[in-house]
């Protein structure tokens, strides 16, 4: 008798990730229907469903190869393809082929960017990441449009501030910049009495002006890896300067 190889799968995270796969999709429905306010807050929501469902999978041990996928392509909707739409009917459209050409842009790039990272993932266990995350890049899409919606401010006044972040945060995520990724941190563990006032200042702070508060936090992420990036090679030439130099301070004959 043949063995039946059908498996079922985990209900719990999966629904996690269905839930950011309709947040995703509600932010393009949204966006054709000119509700931009809601199609930048339902990406952020897409963001907090995506974060959870790989801890809820690792926490109750449901981890999947097929949850894995389901999560890719939740993320190219959510982070690739809904950021995208929602900047082009809000700003970029008005631009013809540029507009189009540049949605294109970051959407590509969001699909190389998950696609690298799903064949770094087995194998790269370092605390960084190659290129901005997709969750990350679609924050600061969102949170620009976002913030200007909360201020009234007419997007055809934003088309070439809008046309600029949507290329060059697509073209953070298929760089080779490093980001922090925060695997290190352990929210089993204990933690000094400083960082839980730090963690209740930032809910505070996000709270008072969820718009502005969480763009700045995320644009902040964004511009840190190339910041660093320029830190770590001004080191290593101040390394190479000192070592090139004898202990007397004059120069090699």
């Amino acid at each position: 008798m043949m063995e039946d190889k059908r498996k079922g799968i985990y209900i719990l995270p999966n629904l996690f990730t269905t839930a950011a796969l309709f947040a995703g999709f509600y932010a393009i429905v949204q966006a054709m229907k000119g509700e931009y306010w809601h199609s930048a807050v339902a990406i952020f929501i897409a963001m907090v469903m995506d974060g959870l469902d790989g801890r809820v999978a690792r926490w109750t041990h449901t981890e999947s190869d097929f949850g894995a996928q389901y999560d890719s392509l939740s993320d190219m909707v959510s982070f690739g393809l809904a950021p995208a739409l929602v900047m082009y009917e809000w700003a970029l459209s008005g631009l013809g082929k540029l507009g189009w050409l540049a949605a294109f842009i970051y959407s590509a790039a969001a699909a190389l960017r998950l696609a690298r990272f799903n064949i770094q993932a087995s194998t790269d266990r370092r605390l960084s990441f190659h290129g901005l995350p997709s969750p990350a890049a679609a924050a600061v899409v969102a949170g620009l449009i976002w913030v200007m919606q909360g201020y009234g401010a007419p997007s055809h006044g934003l088309r070439v501030a809008a046309l600029a972040m949507t290329v060059l945060v697509g073209a953070a995520m298929v760089s080779n910049i490093r980001y922090h990724s925060f695997k290190h941190l352990d929210l089993k563990g204990r933690v000094p009495f400083i960082a839980v006032l730090a963690i209740v200042l930032i809910f505070v702070l996000i709270s008072l002006d969820p718009a502005r508060v969480l763009f700045a936090l995320f644009l902040c992420y964004a511009l840190s890896g190339p910041l660093d990036s320029l830190v770590r090679r001004y080191r290593r030439a101040l390394h190479r300067r000192r070592h090139n130099e004898p202990s007397d301070g004059s120069p090699h004959p």
